[in-house]
């Protein structure tokens, strides 16, 4: 064991975390030149397409030092704010951490966050300064942050460019010697770690853990704490490029398994493996339970397909531990999910993997955040989608989630982004220079509005220069009310949405407005109406397509053409009462672009 090295890298989006796991790969031979590309541990063809980080990925590779051969296991984590779950998986499975900033940008919101949770769980940090090579790196300035942020020596912070392979031989010698080995006891029983699992169709589910005691052979028979399941395995090994077979598995190294195991529901996030003939006395303590920050219906486009939606959530949800999900009806879109996410982008990730890892084409509801209703009775009920909403007799007050907000930007944009914060109901709390030029504000704001257009806006009005990152802090009471949108009088209820009442007429005008332009004329007016309970905030009205019935009357009586045009009258009022409005798939995407 005292030739083990488990690490993870941490670093905020695009500071280089990915192209400097290339080059260590590089450095330490684990790959071919032919297998070597940029970025080779994103497989996912979202993750190229992005360039971004969704899923951590685990990869073993060997390095000499002094004739001593070590294994080090690097696990590679997502820097964007939606996927901080994959990375609190990743830290709980390693003993050190490189953190990675880059020397132009300096240090920024998702850094701090990501450092604060690897030092809870007491990691070894060795601070890495990436980039170094560009002409717009502040060597000096940023190793002074980083040196103000976790007290280290300037001395210790290694230089480095992940594109042009400086530095890395220092680095991967700073993991030997810093980094801790492993703890565990080889003659104990097995108990090891579930952090990821993943769907194959040939194999069964093949789940990646860490072992903390024992050692994992082929054709052991194992047990999942939490689900009781048993299995005997068929395979296990360690995590190359691809997955490279062993005969066991040694205390402290992170491997994986395949057991044949069919049954989705028995694997889980976070559970502990041990033996059945001599299984651990307590399991391991899993990792916090993932809440969900926003809710969104998720509807097949063809009702048959439910079960195959069904089925492609359970699949999805192995690889992505941070999906919650559960079925509901709508009356206008028919069997779906209401599904929980961690933010915007995880919601779009997920629609594009159901599109095409199982050739799903699903509708999108309009998300919304979840909020507390008290009733008049004293009981206290969870709202996640604005059907479930009770009478406004049965309610007493409303309250929903607020966020602890921190945006690190330059000083030149806190006037604009202050102004921001407070058109989204946000609530100053103080502000801490970093450096004479820059600056960490930190707002309270309500989660609902944050959820759609903040980070864009913010991007915006501070030209790129501004991070942002975020916590939970609780519910708060808010004048909440249910926004209705109806069609000719039916209520469409997936387009229901549960706001803020000072901030409900603009946002019932957007909508109507944005429909207007969506819904395709029909042979007779459609009104579009926003509505709270009774009270209609906002009209539009789609004209009808005018027919000229009359074309083909040239001369004659008046009455001729009074009898076609009263026919026409009649046909369009029946056609009124049994014509229902088709919303296209187009209106429920563009409620999330009002702007």
């Amino acid at each position: 064991m005292d030739h083990i090295r488990n690490f993870c890298i941490i670093a905020h989006i695009d500071h280089g975390k990915s192209t400097l796991a290339d080059r260590m790969l590089e450095h330490t031979s684990t790959l071919t030149e032919r297998e070597m590309m940029n970025q080779v541990l994103d497989s996912m063809d979202l993750e190229r397409e992005k360039g971004i980080t969704i899923k951590s990925h685990a990869i073993q590779m060997y390095f000499e030092k002094e004739n001593k051969k070590y294994t080090l296991n690097l696990i590679d984590t997502p820097g964007h704010v939606d996927f901080s779950y994959e990375v609190s998986r990743a830290i709980s499975s390693c003993e050190g951490a490189l953190l990675v900033v880059d020397a132009a940008q300096g240090i920024e919101a998702q850094t701090i966050s990501n450092l604060y949770l690897a030092i809870e769980h007491d990691l070894e940090i060795i601070p890495v300064l990436n980039k170094i090579d560009l002409p717009s790196a502040r060597i000096d300035e940023v190793s002074e942050e980083i040196v103000d942020m976790i007290g280290c020596d300037p001395d210790d912070i290694i230089l480095a460019s992940a594109k042009n392979g400086i530095g890395i031989q220092d680095i991967l010698e700073r993991i030997v010697d810093v980094i801790p080995e492993p703890e565990g006891k080889p003659n104990a029983p097995l108990k090891a770690l579930v952090f990821d699992s993943v769907f194959n169709p040939y194999r069964g589910t093949i789940v990646y853990f860490r072992i903390f005691d024992g050692v994992m052979k082929k054709k052991d028979n194992v047990k999942f704490m939490s689900t009781n399941a048993e299995y005997q395995v068929d395979e296990c090994g360690v995590l190359r490029l691809d997955q490279f077979p062993m005969a066991e598995i040694e205390t402290g190294s992170v491997g994986y398994m395949v057991a044949g195991i069919k049954n989705l529901t028995e694997v889980k996030v976070g559970d502990t493996i041990t033996l059945k003939e001599s299984p651990t006395e307590e399991a391991i303590q899993g990792f916090q339970e993932v809440k969900p920050m926003v809710f969104a219906g998720i509807y097949p486009v063809d009702s048959e397909d439910f079960e195959e939606l069904r089925d492609s959530l359970d699949k999805l949800k192995l690889n992505d531990a941070s999906l919650v999900y559960s079925p509901e009806t709508s009356a206008a879109l028919g069997y779906g999910f209401r599904a929980g996410f961690l933010g915007m982008l995880h919601m779009e990730i997920i629609q594009e993997r159901l599109e095409r890892e199982f050739n799903m084409t699903v509708i999108t509801t309009v998300p919304n955040v979840g909020f507390k209703a008290t009733l008049t009775d004293g009981e206290e009920v969870d709202i996640n989608s604005p059907s479930e909403l009770p009478e406004s007799t049965r309610i007493n007050s409303m309250s929903e989630p607020f966020i602890k907000a921190q945006i690190i930007t330059k000083t030149d944009y806190i006037g604009k982004i202050m102004e921001l914060a407070m058109e989204k109901r946000g609530r100053f709390q103080n502000q801490n220079y970093i450096t004479t030029d820059r600056v960490e504000l930190v707002f309270e704001i309500p989660l609902a509005e944050v959820v759609f257009d903040f980070f864009d806006k913010l991007k915006t009005i501070s030209r790129g220069y501004a991070s942002f990152d975020y916590e939970m802090i609780g519910f708060q009471q808010s004048k909440l009310v249910k926004l209705d949108i109806l069609l000719n009088g039916d209520q469409v209820d997936a387009l229901s949405a549960l706001i803020h009442r000072d901030k409900a007429h603009e946002f019932g005008k957007k909508i109507c407005l944005k429909l207007k332009e969506l819904i395709p004329r029909q042979q007779y007016e459609v009104a579009i109406q926003a509505a709270i309970g009774t009270k209609v905030v906002a009209r539009e009205t789609v004209k009808a397509l005018r027919k000229d019935v009359t074309s083909k009357c040239y001369g004659g009586d008046i009455t001729r053409k009074r009898k076609l045009l009263e026919k026409q009258k009649k046909g369009k009022k029946r056609m009124r009462q049994v014509g229902s409005v088709e919303v296209p798939q187009s209106a429920f995407h563009a409620v999330l672009k009002l702007d």
